[in-house]
């Protein structure tokens, strides 16, 4: 019986609201809230929704009832007012965290299935924070790891994620770029069972830079990464400039886009696939999954979240581990 972690995230926002939305549904796997049972118990009161809350035993391998939360019991440190931030339970989100992913690594679980954090109040509690994607790879000892977000056909990973948009330019290096592309290949292979991926590189600067008069960066970096990838016979597109590359035409028969930074791609794919979009860390020596949204305080409690997104992670999160262990069995 494959067995999820799933980690609510922030506690005000609408992270409890759709993991017990989705409790009535039938599943294939065992799915193991790692969160304040309290919390969970009041939000589904106040969201009269009726869920059975069933303290987890790692001993019990059957399958899951619908209707039913196995819970890994973490408190919270002070009481949780649905749609109010509290800096004072900052520590509670990153201790599900820690103990989500130390399960993943000891077997406990398969895989890790993220809901949405609120970066800025973490920060306001002293502790210094990126993003998810940052502390998985601490916290699993990874040097390296790729942030890429998927909505049906259309696959996006980011050279560079959680930085200020002037610190950019910097980041893009050739080794980088390789890199970023090696995994990319790699995880689209080992993930999604593509045999040999078709990736479209996108370009720094406007139109690509237009031959170097609105940037050097395409012909200095980019371009001969791209070169490297290709001589080593691999599928690699580009650099194209960002404001035509994803147009149904020169989509058509891609795998995937590698984009330089943060904005220039996942606008696009949360256009196209927000609400149903999943985002995936690439590198880690976990299967880690995760929504493509914030913690829309606003709607926290009041029923009309979309869980749309949290499904397909947990479907994603299921078809991953299962390719995974068919690899492992040959």
């Amino acid at each position: 019986m494959t067995r999820l972690a799933i980690t609510p995230g922030e506690p005000a926002g609408i992270g409890p609201d759709l993991v017990l939305a989705l409790a009535d549904r039938a599943r294939s796997s065992q799915w193991v809230v790692v969160a304040d049972p309290k919390m969970l118990t009041e939000r589904a009161r106040w969201l009269e929704l009726d869920v059975t809350l069933i303290p987890f035993d790692p001993e019990d391998e059957s399958a899951d009832e619908p209707g039913t939360l196995r819970v890994m019991p973490i408190a919270t440190a002070r009481p949780v007012r649905t749609g109010i931030l509290d800096s004072g339970n900052a520590r509670y989100v990153l201790s599900t965290l820690e103990q989500a992913v130390d399960g993943c690594m000891n077997g406990t679980f398969d895989g890790l299935v993220t809901g949405p954090v609120h970066k800025g109040i973490i920060n306001d509690s002293g502790v210094p924070f990126s993003g998810h994607t940052e502390l998985l790879a601490e916290r699993t000892g990874t040097s390296v790891v790729l942030m890429v977000l998927a909505a049906d056909d259309l696959r996006v990973a980011l050279v560079t994620t959680h930085v200020p948009l002037s610190a950019v330019p910097a980041l893009i290096t050739e080794a980088r770029v390789d890199r970023a592309l090696a995994m990319f290949r790699g995880g689209l292979m080992t993930h999604f069972g593509i045999e040999s991926p078709r990736i479209l590189v996108t370009g720094l600067n406007p139109h690509a830079g237009e031959g170097g008069h609105l940037g050097r960066e395409e012909l200095e970096v980019i371009e001969p990464a791209c070169a490297d990838a290709r001589d080593r016979g691999w599928d690699i597109i580009g650099p194209l400039p960002a404001d035509t590359l994803f147009t149904p035409a020169v989509l058509a028969g891609a795998d995937g886009v590698l984009a330089m930074y943060h904005d220039q791609g996942l606008p696009v794919l949360k256009h196209v696939g927000f609400g149903r979009a999943v985002n995936i860390t690439f590198g880690l020596p976990i299967v880690r999954t995760s929504v493509d949204h914030g913690t829309a305080l606003d709607l926290a409690g009041t029923g009309a979240a979309d869980s749309g997104s949290l499904a397909a992670a947990l479907a994603t999160a299921e078809a991953m581990i299962e390719r995974r262990d068919a690899r492992r069995a040959r």
